[in-house]
């Protein structure tokens, strides 16, 4: 399982077991680098958010991913390095290519670790610990929270920033789909994720309690991204579309899959890449919970 922030990991899980491992890491690292384009801004405003007692030189990023809070921590924080932990090989080697790319190589450590394994290797004294979209994956969070509540120096802060679900890109009536075609995908994916992931959509101040914290802050940003505003929305559109489609293709009806069909085809006269009617739709939850001294 890769801890890393983004929304859609059953596509890698769905192409690994009919044997495309590398398919499965190219696509999830192409979602993610797109996430933290599209998002770029609304993560600076979190980092600018975060009630810190002073600026953080030790930073860790648990699920890491291809690097979108990595990189905005370090924009945010311009004094402090980062320890980047993920499971996947392929989106630590993206992630060390970016930090090079950006002359930042000196200011990263990347660590392949399993996050769900009851003994993390080294990760130092961080003074922030930030884990965006990553502890809905694990299958023990609390005990990964207590595990991060004894690695944090004292006074030391974790941010935890969840999405209220997959994004939504399209009106509620367009030309081509049935009305409401993308809310009733919506509905029949959160009943599989309710099976496979059951911590998606967790009030975590409780947890975070439970694991010694004191929460500080909490907020819930909205974020609502115009069509217009760049390609890359149509591109993260059919990412964001491909991967909601695994979730439920067999409990569709078949003319709501055939729409979803020509949405996807990116030749085809329907296709999101041609549209100009779309925006990014989706809400982020942040926790900001401090180690007391």
């Amino acid at each position: 399982m890769t801890h890393a922030p983004s929304p859609y990991p059953h596509q890698a899980a769905a192409r690994a077991h009919h044997g495309h491992p590398a398919h499965a890491a190219d696509d999830q690292a192409q979602i993610l680098d797109l996430d933290a384009h599209v998002l770029a801004d609304h993560l600076a405003g979190l980092a600018r958010w975060l009630p810190l007692q002073a600026p953080p030189t030790r930073i860790l990023d648990l699920g890491c991913g291809t690097g979108a809070g990595t990189f905005a921590l370090l924009d945010q924080f311009p004094e402090a390095r980062v320890a980047a932990v993920d499971t996947s090989a392929a989106h630590l080697r993206r992630l060390d290519e970016k930090a090079r790319e950006r002359g930042l190589a000196d200011r990263v450590r990347t660590v392949e670790a399993d996050l769900d394994a009851a003994d993390w290797p080294g990760l130092g004294t961080p003074d922030l610990v930030w884990a965006s979209a990553s502890l809905h994956h694990m299958a023990h969070p609390d005990r990964a929270l207590r595990q991060v509540h004894d690695l944090l120096a004292p006074g030391g802060l974790l941010a935890v920033v969840e999405l209220s679900g997959f994004p939504r890109f399209l009106p509620a009536s367009g030309p081509g789909e049935p009305p409401s075609l993308e809310e009733r995908c919506h509905e029949v994916s959160a009943g599989f994720h309710a099976t496979h992931m059951p911590h998606r959509g967790a009030d975590w101040g409780p947890m975070l309690t439970g694991a010694g914290f004191t929460v500080e802050g909490e907020r819930t940003l909205a974020v609502r991204i115009d069509g217009s505003q760049g390609e890359a929305i149509g591109a993260y559109a059919r990412s964001g579309l491909e991967r909601l489609r695994l979730s439920v293709a067999e409990s569709l009806p078949p003319e709501d899959l055939a729409a979803l069909d020509r949405l996807l085809d990116a030749d085809g006269p329907e296709s999101v890449l041609r549209r100009d009617d779309l925006a990014v739709r989706t809400e982020r939850q942040v926790w900001a919970a401090r180690r007391t001294a």
